[in-house]
């Protein structure tokens, strides 16, 4: 493992946002959903996508709070263009388990 300063800490913003939208993403290598995420009046929404189809349905999905990186740059992925990157701990199979808040907080709150 690799030390880092708080410094460097600093520089990633982790941010809360709602799943507004959540689509089918056929053309993903592995399987995976287009999310949109909202993330206040500040930053708006951002698209993005994830592979977390095995834990989680479009329905389960919508409405739900995750923790994302919002300050890595546009990345293509297929046609898509993700803005933020959602983030998730491997269960006991591998597959993505989301971050979220254990309280509603405010769109857009970040991560310290």
């Amino acid at each position: 493992m690799t030390h880092i300063t708080y410094e460097d800490f600093e520089k990633i913003d982790i941010r809360v946002g709602k799943i507004v939208d959540v689509q089918d993403f056929p053309e993903a290598r592995r399987p995976a959903y287009k999310l949109r995420v909202d993330f206040g009046a500040e930053m708006g929404v951002k698209k993005t996508s994830a592979q977390v189809t095995q834990n989680y349905s479009p329905e389960n999905l919508k409405g739900r709070l995750v923790a994302a990186v919002v300050n890595f740059p546009p990345k293509q992925i297929g046609k898509y263009m993700s803005e933020v990157l959602v983030l998730g701990f491997p269960d006991a199979q591998g597959n993505v388990t989301l971050i979220a808040p254990d309280k509603d907080i405010p769109l857009g709150g970040r991560l310290y």
